[in-house]
């Protein structure tokens, strides 16, 4: 077989291939731990190579050309298939390492994820986790984040999203609350109570309330005199404090259905959800620590869904 790539070409290649995921050869660089400049003159290199233009750059951004996207397709490709013979060979005996920046909600965050991080480094203890908790969406290559989970993700062709789960909503208030102000009955009777409000950190709008209603999914924007904002727990504090009726998800308050200090209302109306979803950038060039975390959480995500087909009623208490 005739040689025809020296370790200039492929470093050249894969430079490259990270300056496409990354869309900045400053974010490719640091992923690389080179300069920009290297990444620059490493795709200027198989540009002259291949005699086409491979991005179209301007000041602040890089962008694919159709030349660029179908050599950026066939060299991952071919990389991947490296990586995976690497893997096979000696990966298995190789212990995933270093430092892992993932972005959570206040939600999953304190309910979810945190409390499965240390079995987590318990499998891979040369990883170092940094975990950005807060309801601000993050920048991927700008921040240098490898990993985030959202609520509701939008479509993104630059990115991965794998489901966690969709959980369930639920409306609650506490004991003093209801005998204060009575029980909710029907979706009409939410006009004649204390509904607290939460908005959305992205634009600032309340988010609406959902329900099941005849087979169908109902928005209701609810009103009150109490409104949270960046951290949905704060709604949880408030109902905890007899303020008044609060939607959130049902894992956020399962400890306290369960001991009373909040009561779950409008159950004949309950069956609605929300997606959590583990984000990552597209394309299988991963670090083998992020590999284990996705490995690691989607592990996790069939464990929840088992669970949950154990115990389809949960034992909450209901108001009377």
């Amino acid at each position: 077989m005739k040689r025809q790539f020296d370790d200039v070409l492929l470093g050249s290649i894969e430079l490259f291939c990270l300056a496409a995921e990354a869309g900045s050869f400053t974010a490719a660089a640091h992923s690389a731990g080179v300069t920009p400049a290297a990444v620059s003159r490493s795709v200027s290199r198989l540009e002259k190579r291949l005699g086409v233009r491979l991005f179209v750059r301007s000041t602040r951004s890089i962008r694919l050309t159709e030349g660029g996207k179908t050599y950026f397709e066939q060299s991952r490709l071919a990389l991947n298939q490296l990586i995976e013979a690497e893997r096979k060979v000696s990966g298995e005996q190789v212990q995933p390492a270093g430092t892992l920046r993932i972005s959570t909600p206040t939600t999953y965050g304190h309910h979810r994820l945190l409390p499965l991080l240390p079995a987590f480094r318990a499998k891979y203890p040369l990883i170092k986790l940094e975990v950005h908790i807060s309801n601000r969406n993050v920048g991927f290559h700008d921040e240098n984040y490898d990993l985030a989970i959202r609520v509701r993700a939008q479509p993104d062709s630059t990115l991965v999203a794998r489901l966690l789960e969709d959980a369930p909503l639920v409306v609650v208030a506490s004991p003093a609350y209801l005998k204060r102000a009575g029980i909710p009955r029907t979706l009409r009777d939410l006009e004649q109570h204390e509904c607290i409000q939460f908005d959305l950190p992205s634009s600032g709008r309340q988010i609406s309330w959902l329900f099941n209603e005849d087979g169908h999914e109902k928005e209701i924007f609810s009103v009150g005199n109490y409104a949270c904002s960046e951290d949905v727990l704060g709604g949880v504090t408030l109902a905890k404090a007899d303020a008044g009726l609060f939607q959130t998800y049902r894992f956020i308050v399962e400890k306290e259905l369960a001991g009373g200090t909040l009561v779950e209302v409008l159950q004949p109306f309950a069956g609605c959800s929300r997606p959590y979803s583990l984000l990552y950038p597209h394309g299988r060039l991963l670090p083998s620590r992020v590999r284990a975390f996705i490995e690691f959480m989607m592990e996790q995500t069939e464990r929840l869904k088992a669970e949950a087909a154990a115990t389809r009623r949960p034992r909450t208490k209901r108001a009377n």
